[in-house]
């Protein structure tokens, strides 16, 4: 059942969404409203695999603040804290505007193994969008390591997804190329099918 909370972080008001799914696999959308895209491919990819997705976003906002990942505290939302609790591994979805990348998708965060298996279904599935999993080539503010940013609080850590603008919007609209949900997707159920991770609990 979907549920919603009304938060207030570092002073700008924000709504939470919570779609609980099954399994271990959660995606999260922390900047809904400034990162276009993002919170659509969420609660589409959540779906269609069956995940729990959370969404944050600031309705009625005519210009969204970005709160850095790291400080999106536990401690302000009560759902971010029981998604933290009902996920063993976070797939977290961002947007970049990085000229000298426009079609690359970087794949950050602290699960390297995961990383590659998104990496193996984008390239399936999308292939205009180069999937970049060597965190050394990914942009420092992209990659997702901080030890506090939600991607990594769950019990095995998780992939920061980093989608240029083409990858997440579509004809001037916040709805997600097909071929990149797609992707997405087959990428989660592969996470699902990991021997390692599945061992590690994830299903």
């Amino acid at each position: 059942m979907t549920r919603t909370e009304e938060v207030e972080i570092e002073g700008v008001p924000m709504v939470a969404t919570l779609v609980p799914g099954r399994g271990g696999i959660g995606l999260l959308a922390l900047h809904g409203s400034n990162e276009g895209g993002t919170a659509q491919l969420a609660e589409t990819v959540a779906r269609r695999c069956g995940a729990t997705s959370l969404v944050f976003t600031q309705p009625g906002a005519r210009r969204p603040v970005h709160i850095p990942s790291p400080r999106m505290a536990a401690d302000d939302c009560v759902l971010l804290r029981e998604f933290l609790e009902r996920v063993r591994l976070t797939v977290s979805l961002h947007g970049h505007m990085r000229p000298e990348a426009p079609h690359s998708v970087f794949l950050g965060g602290r699960h390297r193994e995961a990383a590659q298996v998104l990496a193996e279904a984008l390239t399936a599935h999308a292939p205009r969008f180069p999937a970049v999993t060597d965190l050394t080539a990914i942009p420092s503010g992209l990659r997702g390591v901080h030890p506090r940013n939600p991607v990594n609080l769950t019990p095995l850590g998780g992939v920061q997804v980093e989608l240029p603008l083409p990858a997440r919007t579509s004809g001037g609209t916040d709805n997600p190329p097909g071929r990149v949900a797609d992707a997405l997707a087959a990428g989660v159920e592969a996470l699902g099918r990991t021997a390692s991770l599945r061992s590690a609990g994830l299903c």
